[in-house]
């Protein structure tokens, strides 16, 4: 199949890296725009960047999703369907309609739970003992399409989420190439909304110090 790929951070890597090592193509990535990083804040590529450019890809890198361009350039690389991981916008109808099998989205927690920004961070948080990757339909809900595969993962008792992150981004990888190898035979599964919890992206508080003579 012919894939665009929509990714920005570390977690989205082995995914991509997974797909340029199939029989799979990758026609274009679409990634967020540079923005400064690491103690310096210099404005340096993201890790999905880096490794587009490293294979030759093809990348945008737009402000907005609903540019007409980026519509354009995606019809152009003609794809088959599209993958999305951790890209951190929610992708407009207009995009999703353009690949013949649709898009797929790589979760990291076991749906209908955590839907959201932060999965990761939240299960964490909240003492989970369990989660998982979901690879889901893409709809015009946040994370609330039907579900085409499901992997469960224990949490260590001292994990934290930053050593967590990258054994669910390996078994999503895989979990997702073997989706899209099977996507027409597939069952899916819908949301039990009812049982749905929400993720929201953690916000970062500025430490203040006081001194006192």
């Amino acid at each position: 199949m012919v894939v665009v790929f929509f990714g920005t951070p570390q977690f989205a890597v082995p995914t991509l890296q997974h797909l340029l090592d199939s029989r799979h193509r990758v026609s274009g990535v679409v990634t967020q725009p540079d923005r400064p990083r690491g103690r310096g804040q210099k404005v340096t590529d993201g890790p999905v960047k880096a490794l587009a450019i490293q294979h030759g890809l093809a990348v945008i890198q737009p402000g907005a999703l609903r540019e007409p361009s980026v519509a354009e350039t995606i019809q152009s690389w003609q794809p088959d369907i599209g993958v999305v991981v951790a890209y951190g916008r929610l992708i407009p109808e207009s995009l999703l309609a353009i690949p013949r099998s649709g898009m797929i989205n790589v979760h990291a927690s076991l749906l209908p739970r955590y839907r959201g920004a932060a999965p990761i961070h939240r299960a964490v948080i909240d003492g989970e003992t369990e989660t998982g990757v979901t690879i889901m339909r893409i709809d015009a809900g946040l994370d609330t399409g039907d579900i085409l595969k499901q992997v469960k993962l224990s949490i260590g008792p001292e994990e934290t989420a930053e050593e967590l992150s990258p054994r669910l981004a390996k078994i999503g990888a895989t979990a997702l190439v073997d989706v899209i190898a099977n996507i027409s035979s597939l069952q899916q599964v819908k949301q039990d909304d009812s049982q749905a919890t929400v993720a929201p992206q953690l916000k970062k508080r500025r430490k203040w110090y006081q001194f006192w003579a």
